[in-house]
């Protein structure tokens, strides 16, 4: 972990004093670190950007793990395993996508949708920390009701097929006080270590868990296929490191955790004894635990793996590589914690786009990564908890300071439920990994011939394979954080194979800046081989009896298919023009060109636009719906929509046969047919409100910041978060909201969209803290289904509080232009957005 100041203690940094000649201060840093600048130096030859890779070597067979791991077949004969290369279902490679979603952030009454909304982007593995304070605040009082009802979520997760991957601690970090170890177990002694004390109090919470558990486990029919034991952990010692995680190992396995996979985290140097669990990895496009009040140098997530499991200190760039791979030998590339968006703390608020998110997954694929675990894929609130708060802190002796309720971590689905950009980019990788990922698993990761010099070389293209025999993947990312990316000038790939080179595409074509994806090299299609595609693969499905392949145009670049020459052709549609070179059959769509191409064995390649494909969702035996609303699939062929702020529903259904004239709170009506997809409109009575807002008092004069303290990793102070004492003296509002419509008016859930500005904000009902925000510049949403008593409910009545951010703040503000000014607690706007939804019940085409 780098930082590009430190502060003598005691003595806060000035901001002016700060950016005075940042550029110089931060070109000096990149110099002493080895780096380039971030200026995009010549690609290459000047003329070509052509990356040679070598995937002729054959791939090692796979081998069993060391790790002892547990009973791996359930009672209908289902088996869950996993070897040196990657998991494997009932013998077959499995690749899948795994999501964090912690139960007790969120409401148990909207577990399941959220669940089903999972579920529709294409999660199969629901990640959860059993957050001990959470559910033993006082000792030997356990919590398991509502909202920390874990017995009920799991029992939901299994209605839905849903694997669940409980990470039971008993430290979880997840930015909780303490690390989730409640204040009584840090009053016994010392913790995290082989003490009596601590190891008692352990076994008492495992106990717990596995009585929630009982019946649950996938030895027994239930979803639960493995549990994570601790996380983060990097101690040595007599009764610490390896030993300690020996320990509870065997804890676990008395209380009765018998499952097929048991996991460490494996960052930073880790303890973990690969006799007794696998490492899971990660990484994250930002890191606002730095003590760097500067934009950082690019991250390491943004570069592929060929030696390193990650980069240490989770992603930053300074670390020193105490990830080897080769140290993990003999263990698969499996990952827990791929940063799907970001926790904003006090000191640092980066925003990450849907771009900065999407642009990791080919990265960590073409790395050879074979489980996708995203960390948090659904944020959520922390729980009311009496006298205390819930939050990591510094005054609670942690290095960051996060919100005191609100972990939205600007995750594809937000602390409310609602959808983000990145989930629709994110969720095609997801539909393609269910179809190909036991393709893909197999597969080794090939370097090419010029590897970036380090995360922060712009120099070099960005491009993996993975390969087995002479069928594989190309992965390419043109896209960095923070960065201004080059467009690929005369770009080509070319992949040598045991049976020869294949120039993808076979003539170089301009890869634009903030490209990436992932293309096919000889992939099976019916009875044709598709030699390659600069069109992105997505979707396999089958209809009546017919194959469709889904592909999408990446935004900039031309969509092409190579057949092998004899290739026949059904239909070919309009806006496509065949051609022929001396090897392949080209299919070149015009750009903005959408439409199908049918082969002479009747298997058909759609092609959408990258827009369209996004609105493409999955149900169950390949129901598919293309919409602009969010969906979920649930039993009885049955989609849900919703939709924030737009009463209109227009949506397509692929291969639907017949359907039901009639939708809950509104009328159906049939608007027209395409070649695929048979398209439907639906509306539901518009809500129109008025928020009704009034300034109670001005903003008081606020005390000066107070700084904690330097870290050894972090020599610079960085100032506390506010306290409750601290917003006395801030701007407060009314804000008065009507009565909220009732469930049969088609509307499930009015958004409070706060636009603010200031350096904090609160929201309270009377006395009761409801949400916090952080200024990052962004709309702050606040769901009032959540926040309210019943629903529907009667008027409510909110104060809105914001505190001013004073001149020369030392802290990162992304979207803050002039971090010297200070910015006076202003209140922009505050709007009342509906969120509609309607329910469709369909009958797909068998």
């Amino acid at each position: 972990m780098s930082s590009i100041t430190a502060w003598p203690p005691g003595r806060p940094p000035n901001l002016r004093e700060i950016h005075l000649n940042a550029a110089q201060r931060i070109s000096w840093q990149l110099i002493l670190a080895g780096f380039v600048s971030f200026a995009a130096a010549p690609m290459g030859n000047a003329q070509t950007n052509i990356v040679r890779i070598d995937a002729t070597a054959p791939a090692a067979p796979p081998e069993p793990v060391e790790a002892e791991l547990g009973s791996n077949r359930n009672p209908r004969g289902e088996v869950i395993g996993v070897n040196s290369q990657y998991l494997t279902r009932d013998g077959k490679p499995w690749l899948p996508v795994m999501g964090e979603f912690h139960f007790s952030r969120y409401p148990a009454d909207r577990w399941e949708e959220e669940i089903l909304k999972m579920k529709a982007s294409g999660v199969q593995i629901v990640s959860t920390y059993i957050i001990w304070l959470h559910h033993e605040q006082e000792q030997g009082h356990f919590d398991w009701s509502g909202q920390r009802d874990l017995r009920r979520f799991v029992e939901l997760c299994a209605k839905h097929g849903m694997y669940v991957y409980p990470r039971i601690g008993p430290w979880a970090h997840a930015e909780v006080r303490h690390g989730g170890l409640p204040d009584w177990v840090l009053a016994m002694g010392p913790v995290r270590e082989n003490n009596a004390a601590y190891l008692s109090a352990v076994d008492a919470f495992y106990a717990q868990i596995a009585m929630q558990l009982k019946g649950e486990l996938w030895k027994d029919g239930g979803p639960v296929i493995g549990i994570q034991i601790e996380n983060e952990y990097r101690e040595s010692g007599k009764g610490k490191g390896v030993e300690h995680i020996r320990t509870l190992k065997q804890m676990a396995l008395k209380a009765g955790f018998d499952v097929p996979l048991y996991t460490v985290t494996g960052w930073d140097g880790a303890a973990i004894p690969l006799d007794q669990a696998l490492p899971v990895f990660g990484g994250y496009p930002d890191a606002p635990w730095d003590g760097s009040p500067y934009k950082l140098s690019p991250n390491e997530v943004y570069a592929f793996r060929f030696d390193n499991r990650s980069s240490g200190s989770m992603g930053a760039i300074g670390g020193h590589g105490q990830s080897a791979a080769s140290t993990y030998r003999g263990t698969p590339f499996l990952t827990a914690e791929v940063g799907d968006g970001i926790e904003d703390t006090y000191f640092r608020r980066p925003v990450i786009t849907a771009d900065d998110v999407a642009a990791i997954v080919p990265v960590m694929l073409g790395s050879g990564v074979n489980l996708l675990g995203y960390y948090m894929f659904h944020g959520g609130r922390n729980p009311d908890a009496n006298s205390i708060t819930l939050q990591e802190s510094q005054r609670t002796g942690y290095p960051t300071d996060v919100p005191v309720k609100s972990y939205d971590f600007q995750a594809p689905l937000g602390e409310f439920g609602q959808e983000r950009a990145s989930l629709r980019k994110l969720k095609l990788v997801h539909y393609f990994l269910a179809d190909f990922g036991s393709v893909l698993a197999p597969m080794p990761p090939h370097r090419p011939e010029a590897l970036p010099a380090n995360p922060a070389d712009l120099s070099v293209p960005r491009i993996s394979a993975r390969t087995l025999g002479n069928q594989g993947f190309i992965f390419f990312n043109n896209h960095v954080r923070g960065a201004e990316m080059p467009s690929l000038k005369a770009f080509q790939v070319e992949l040598k194979l045991p049976g020869g080179t294949v120039r993808i595409p076979e003539q170089p074509i301009a890869l634009r800046s903030d490209a990436y994806g992932i293309w096919p090299v000889n992939l099976s299609i019916g009875t044709q081989t598709l030699k390659w595609s600069t069109a992105q693969l997505f979707k396999r499905m089958v209809v009546g009896g017919k194959t469709f392949f889904f592909f999408f145009a990446i935004d900039g670049v031309p969509a092409q298919f190579a057949f092998d020459k004899a290739t026949h052709l059904a239909h070919l549609p309009a806006g496509f023009r065949q051609s022929t070179t001396s090897t392949s059959t080209l299919l070149t769509a015009a750009k903005d060109v959408s439409g199908s191409v049918t082969l002479a064995d009747g298997t058909t390649l759609v092609l959408l636009s990258e827009s369209q494909a996004e609105q493409v969702w999955r149900g169950d035996d390949d129901a598919t719906l293309l919409s602009t609303a969010t969906a979920a699939y649930s039993d009885h062929a049955t989609w849900t929509l919703e939709s924030l702020g737009q009463p209109t529903f227009r949506f397509g259904l692929f291969g639907a046969q017949t359907m039901s004239g009639k939708t809950t709170h509104a009328e159906l009506a049939a608007s027209g047919e395409s070649s695929l997809f048979s398209w439907f409109s639906s509306a539901v009575a518009p809500f129109t409100s008025q928020v009704q807002v009034r300034p109670t008092a001005p903003a008081g004069q606020r005390p000066p910041l107070e700084f904690g303290p330097s870290l050894e990793w972090r020599k610079n102070q960085i100032p506390f978060a506010p306290e409750d004492k601290d917003f006395a003296t801030a701007a407060d509002w009314s804000v008065k909201v009507p009565a909220l419509p009732p469930v049969a008016s088609g509307v499930a859930d009015l958004f409070l969209r706060i636009q603010y500005r200031g350096d904090a904000a609160r929201l309270y009902r009377g006395t009761q803290l409801l949400d916090d925000s952080l200024w990052n510049g962004l709309p702050w949403e606040v769901g009032l289904r959540e926040t309210s008593t019943s629903w529907p409910t009667p008027a409510l009545d909110f104060n809105l509080r914001i505190l001013p951010l004073p001149a020369n703040a030392p802290m990162y503000l992304e979207k803050h232009a002039d971090p010297t000014s200070a910015v006076p607690a202003t209140l922009d706007s505050v709007t009342l957005v509906p969120e509609y939804r309607i329910d469709i019940l369909i009958t797909p085409l068998k």
